[in-house]
């Protein structure tokens, strides 16, 4: 590759000369030798569409600590508006129909490295990172998230920062999930971690783009990249990658079923038997802590409630409710039928017979957004519904309620009910994927089994009688805010999957080379 004139990119993404650039190593680094790549399509720290932004955000900080780890990202126009000055490292060529691209660096404030792919043809717009304003998917992520695999793909083969190169990706979810493929395509023999966020999202087009996207003909088969007559990309990185994460322990086993497989449950229990599919749970960061959190109204500890009583008169008045001396439910979700906010807009009955309110913030679906907004139709000042999302109103609707409903269908992990114990709020939730590995029933929240309206409404109702007893209701608050984790223990288990993979990929390396096969980065 020839050398290329380092120039930095201001927030408004002009270019513009400046020094060159060193191979600068991430000063909080662990100096083991291990280098890591993180590749996502959305980070809190720039833009975000659900958990995978804060798991962006957090898990590779908490990473930095154990491994050389380095972010890529897509160069959406917030990355460019907020990311600084971003130094130009590299160029990719183009390949099919996806365009080349300029990589990109910057550092945030704690330093941390971020990689942006530089391509205003598919990146620079105004939407979330998958679709428009209205919710609609942009008609060429298959280029777009093709562009960041190949580009991952790069990273790995020493084609994209010539400062510093790879020894293992880490990526997520299906607008990932090509980068192990086009390894294993250009015979580069470097290992992969690809972690399932959610499975039902699968990245799936029609299989006459294959070749639009450098995908070569033989790779069209279960085999490969072929599911159902499609292309998918979650597919091709579930068959591709060296091993498989998911964000829980429950959830790992529950995609080995039928029920929750998403018709991938075979080549998954073929990962599981080969010992390349685990469950690592995700962590919360340490800016959760209600004796400390700027945005809240009132804050307070495990001792003292009047700071989370001052965050429910706040919600109360926010949101025109009536003030109440019953329990304040809360949902703040994506409103999706995933989710069961079907089944909280029929318990919201219950809850308001009852004499409990309910209070709701967060987007998606316009079906379930119109039950809920019919809910508190009929009821005035017991049930309120803000649709959007607003970082400061949710962690104050988290430290102001007594429960939190989280009636998931299916739920990989889960934040938000984390987030809601860490603020003395308990869930309400189905015994589900992360749900059931973070909610002890009875102690730091309630659970219930059959995801039906019954179920649910006999769940609440456990609710309402631990709220009338003042002692047990402290005592499950104090038991709840103890208890989420942050990101060390999923931290280790991440840098002993990498160590594992690391080890066996020299073990591969060497007896290649003693069978006379030398590496193809290496020619």
């Amino acid at each position: 590759m020839p050398a290329l004139e380092p120039t930095e990119r201001a927030g408004n993404g002009r270019a513009h000369p400046s020094p060159p650039v060193r191979a600068a190593r991430d000063p909080a680094a662990a100096p083991n030798g291990h280098r890591a790549l993180f590749v996502t399509s959305e980070m809190a720290d720039f833009v975000k569409a659900g958990g995978l932004g804060e798991v962006s955000a957090a898990l590779p900080r908490s990473l930095r600590r154990r491994l050389d780890v380095r972010v890529l990202i897509p160069g959406y126009r917030e990355v460019l508006a907020r990311g600084g000055p971003i130094a130009v490292v590299g160029r990719l060529p183009a390949l099919g129909e996806i365009p080349t691209c300029e990589i990109g660096r910057l550092e945030t404030a704690d330093g941390l490295i971020v990689h942006a792919l530089l391509c205003p043809a598919l990146y620079d717009r105004e939407g979330s990172p998958y679709g428009d304003a209205h919710g609609v998917d942009w008609r060429d992520n298959d280029l777009r998230f093709a562009r960041l695999g190949l580009a991952a793909a790069a990273f790995a083969r020493g084609l994209a920062d010539p400062g510093w190169q790879p020894d293992i990706l880490h990526l997520n979810d299906w607008p990932t999930a090509l980068a192990p493929a086009y390894l294993a395509w250009s015979g580069t023999p470097v290992p992969s971690v690809l972690t399932i966020h959610n499975l039902a999202y699968q990245g799936l087009f029609a299989r006459e783009r294959a070749g639009s996207l450098g995908i070569p003909d033989h790779a069209f088969r279960i085999d490969g990249v072929e599911f159902h007559g499609k292309l998918s990309f979650l597919k091709a990185g579930l068959f591709y990658a060296s091993h498989l994460t998911t964000v829980s322990p429950t959830y790992a086993e529950e995609i080995l079923r039928p029920e929750f497989g998403c018709g991938l449950e075979g080549l998954l229990r073929t990962r599981a038997a080969e010992g390349r599919l685990s469950g690592i749970l995700n962590g919360i960061d340490e800016s959760w802590d209600p004796r400390t959190d700027r945005h809240l109204a009132g804050r307070f500890g495990v001792d003292d409630w009047r700071g989370k009583q001052a965050n429910a008169e706040h919600v109360r008045r926010a949101h025109g409710m009536s003030d109440s001396a019953g329990p304040l439910f809360a949902i703040v979700s994506r409103l999706v039928h995933q989710k069961g906010v079907d089944l909280a807009a029929a318990a919201a009955e219950a809850i308001v017979e009852q004499g409990g309110q309910l209070v709701v913030t967060g987007r998606g679906e316009s079906r379930p957004e119109a039950a809920l907004q019919d809910v508190a139709h009929r009821h005035p000042g017991a049930v309120a519904v803000r649709i959007g999302f607003d970082e400061t109103e949710a962690r104050r609707t988290y430290a102001g309620s007594d429960f939190l409903l989280m009636p998931s269908r299916f739920e990989p992990c889960g934040l938000s009910q984390m987030y809601a114990q860490r603020f003395g709020s308990l869930p309400v939730a189905h015994r589900t994927g992360g749900l059931a590995d973070t909610i002890e029933d009875g102690i730091t929240g309630f659970l219930f089994g059959e995801c039906s309206l019954s179920a649910l409404t006999a769940a609440i109702a456990r609710a309402f009688a631990a709220f009338r007893s003042r002692e047990r209701l402290d005592a499950m608050r104090r038991a709840a805010m103890t208890r989420p984790r942050g990101w060390e223990e999923a931290a280790s288990a991440y840098e002993g999957v990498c160590a594992r993979l690391h080890a066996a990929a020299r073990r591969s390396t060497l007896v290649r080379t003693l069978a006379g096969h030398t590496p193809r980065e290496a020619r």
